[in-house]
């Protein structure tokens, strides 16, 4: 019996149970389902367990670790493969390097069956199971190059005793940008595994990734984005996240960053950091004195403005009444955002 959550090293931290009657799978399920399973992966906080998978126990001869990646540094799915299955794969990288074999695919022509039996060579299998291991290695780039996968791993993928090939654990991630063609995939996604801050933003078009700081950052584009962290951590402080509005971003779309940003309850300040070319500044204004009066935000917020109207932009805040922390450059804002933090400050 095995916890189903977005999780490794289930076994470790109580996820997986070996039953022998119905008693025991009973009891095990009673024991599971409706926890928090806590592991290295998931942190302190843990995962709530609201699904259990149930299989047949595998009489094992031999465990292979097997998965398909990609491979950004040189722009290619790599196959990478151990006969030290079982273990994750940052173990058998401190343990055994030496067990790891790496391939990497040609684009242009896919994956082929000799780089298959290469692997299957590699592994140390009895040759009647290279002829069952190499149309499952195939079979697993297949998956990953037609349900525009990001990731797929198999672990363990076993060898038993009567000499059947099975996968007994698999993951797979997806690019979430094509999963609008893959409607079937889409349908799988459980929204009780994820970061509720993430759920809700991600919901809504944003780009949100969530962190462990204090201050929430809304930001349009990513490469401005991930600056305005490094300013924050550079002044002393710490982000909740990181959104980026992207690049059409309405008064709509702000007031929406800044509902998803206050999801955060650790949140006691925030940044907006808008360097306007597609943007308007005078429309990130609006929205920005919009959400602060419909969400009766109370916390101190930060606000820098650069680029296609500006002026109007600034102005719009300054008449707005409100008592929003204005900031003339990335650095300023950072520090003055830190500072409100700190200090507890609220409108």
């Amino acid at each position: 019996m095995k916890a189903q959550i977005h999780s490794g090293a289930r076994g470790k931290a109580g996820g997986i149970k070996v039953c022998s009657n119905d008693t025991e799978i009973e009891r095990a399920a009673e024991a599971l389902l409706g926890k928090k399973l806590a592991t290295h992966q998931t942190g302190p906080a843990g995962k709530l367990v609201s699904r259990l998978y149930i299989e047949e126990a595998t009489d094992i001869a031999k465990e292979i670790y097997l998965a398909f990646v990609m491979d950004r540094s040189i722009e290619r799915i790599m196959v990478v493969a151990s006969a030290a299955g079982g273990m994750e794969i940052e173990e058998i990288s401190a343990k055994q390097p030496d067990t790891i074999i790496r391939v990497s695919v040609d684009p242009a022509v896919g994956m082929q069956q000799f780089q298959a039996r290469e692997v299957a060579y590699g592994l140390g299998v009895d040759p009647e199971i290279i002829n069952k291991l190499v149309p499952t290695i195939m079979a697993c780039y297949r998956a990953f190059r037609d349900l525009d996968a990001t990731m797929v791993e198999i672990n363990p993928l076993v060898v038993t005793k009567d000499k059947q090939l099975l996968a007994l654990d698999a993951k797979m991630s997806f690019d979430d940008n094509a999963l609008f063609r893959r409607p079937h995939i889409a349908e799988l996604r459980d929204k009780s595994q994820e970061d509720p801050r993430e759920t809700y933003a991600s919901d809504r078009g944003l780009a949100y990734v969530g962190l462990d700081g204090d201050i929430g950052c809304v930001v349009n584009g990513a490469g401005l984005a991930m600056a305005t962290l490094d300013m924050i951590k550079l002044a002393g402080g710490e982000p909740a996240n990181f959104l980026d509005i992207g690049g059409g971003a309405s008064p709509e779309r702000v007031a929406k960053s800044f509902k998803a940003v206050l999801k955060d309850k650790n949140v006691k300040a925030l940044l907006l950091n808008v360097f306007a070319g597609i943007n308007r500044c005078d429309w990130v204004a609006k929205g920005v004195v919009d959400a602060v009066n419909d969400l009766d935000i109370k916390l101190p917020v930060v606000v820098r403005l650069a680029g296609t109207n500006v002026e109007e932009g600034r102005r719009i805040l300054d008449e707005s009444g409100l008592t929003v922390i204005t900031a003339e450059t990335l650095a300023e804002a950072a520090q003055k955002a830190v500072a409100a933090a700190k200090s507890g400050a609220t409108q």
